[in-house]
């Protein structure tokens, strides 16, 4: 049963306990494993991707089955539903448009005495995304990481996911790719997939940028070769924390709580309130929306480690305890939703009013649904298409521009001790005269 409460005193004890869900003993084992996995696949190439799929993903492949064939691609439209293609197509448009309005412009200033300077945005050449698969399928995170890549027009981008029972890739999550625009598609997961695009193999090309969730050993994987390769992010269990008042339907609260607590046994699913009654009746619905649910087993795993009701005393107390736990996704079922968003600093995702639940962000709004989780939304934020950019700068002084800064980047590579830095200017300045 979801747990409620009322003692403020334990409050951010269990609030910190839920966020440091993953900081556990056994992640230091794991991630020897993961080392191994990954000088092995640096030293060994696809020798070493087919021996770790077949030890951890019971697969056995050769080299020349790890791609996906044009066939399997065009095969997978006649195995969707026209229902499904045509849910998929809308949600790449919405998406696209979306992060279409968040690509940065190079710009360039002119300035006095000929004084140019400006930054100019280009994208990476390869992007390598990673979608969790085997017994699941989310083609939705397909369309969340391979769109903001194609909108910033990188050339190049490769996907890898883990194969179901005998090498097959889900039809849906395969025309999802091909809808976003994936060129090349690898039926592999795990750390050695994120090596096989970190370190490139005989088959599999090096990347530049590996985003995508996946489960501790990808995690650990992209922490790994980051220096390597960019990263998106770190990606921890996911979580939902709601905030509601008298007025929010405990229904739709339960729902909304499930909805988060059916991903994964680790996933956190929270609710601060004001109101007791609601408190209680949220309770009683989640237990009812419960009974033959298809994940119970999991979902309820979740809610008994990492679910929780807290009553508070007021809406501000509700958005001091949520910017301190930083929620990945936050939903504010208030009144008015838009008095309180001022108070909101740190989520990864911000769902307003009673017709928002989050399964909205999570397949078609538009806005990305790969986001920081386990407080990370302190500093991070959505993967977007800056992800996949990188900027320049751009300097150029005309010989008068130089003249006058001359003095004070002498005084200044002086007080550094770097004579060539000074001599640098002052060889160009005495040349004129």
């Amino acid at each position: 049963m979801l747990r409620i409460i009322t003692q403020q005193a334990d409050v951010r004890a269990e609030l910190q306990r839920i966020c440091d869900r993953t900081h556990d003993e056994q992640v230091l084992h794991k991630e020897a494993t993961v080392r191994e996995v990954l000088q092995a696949v640096k030293r060994q190439g696809d020798k070493a991707v087919l021996h770790y799929t077949a030890e951890f993903d019971k697969q056995t492949l050769k080299a020349e089955e790890l791609r996906v064939t044009g066939s399997e691609l065009d095969a997978a439209y006649q195995q969707v539903s026209k229902e499904l293609l045509g849910a998929l197509r809308l949600a790449c448009r919405q998406i696209e448009a979306f992060h279409r309005q968040r690509v940065p412009k190079s710009w360039v200033h002119f300035g006095d005495d000929e004084v140019v300077l400006g930054k100019r945005y280009t994208p990476v050449d390869r992007a390598g995304l990673y979608v969790p698969g085997g017994r699941a399928a989310y083609p939705s995170t397909v369309l969340m990481n391979a769109i903001p890549a194609h909108v910033a027009a990188v050339p190049h981008i490769v996907m890898v996911t883990p194969p179901g029972p005998g090498g097959v890739i889900n039809p849906a999550v395969l025309v999802a790719a091909q809808e976003a625009g994936v060129q090349e598609i690898y039926r592999i997961g795990g750390a050695q997939a994120i090596a096989a695009l970190a370190y490139g193999t005989e088959t599999i090309p090096k990347v530049n940028v590996i985003t995508g969730p996946g489960n501790i050993y990808v995690t650990l994987a992209k922490k790994l070769v980051y220096g390597t390769v960019g990263i998106d992010s770190l990606a921890g269990p996911s979580e939902v924390l709601v905030i509601a008042d008298e007025s929010a339907n405990p229904v739709h609260v339960a729902a909304d709580l499930l909805a988060q607590a059916e991903h994964d046994p680790m996933a956190a699913a929270i609710l601060l309130t004001t109101d007791a009654a609601l408190a209680k009746n949220v309770q009683v619905a989640l237990e009812r929306q419960l009974v033959d649910h298809p994940r119970r087993i999991d979902t309820e795993k979740a809610i008994a480690h990492y679910g929780l009701i807290v009553l508070v005393e007021s809406l501000q107390a509700a958005a001091e305890l949520s910017n301190e736990f930083a929620p990945e996704h936050l939903e504010l079922e208030v009144k008015d939703p838009w008095a309180l968003l001022p108070q909101i600093r740190h989520a990864g995702a911000i769902f307003l009013g009673y017709s928002t639940p989050e399964a909205v962000g999570d397949y078609l709004a538009g806005p990305n649904h790969t986001l920081p989780t386990s407080g990370a939304a302190r500093y991070a934020s959505a993967l977007g298409v800056e992800t996949f950019l990188k900027h320049s700068s751009i300097i150029q002084y005309s010989q008068t521009a130089l003249q006058n800064v001359a003095g004070a980047i002498d005084v200044l590579a002086t007080a550094e001790g770097l004579p060539s830095h000074a001599d640098s200017v002052r060889r160009r300045i005495q040349q004129e005269e």
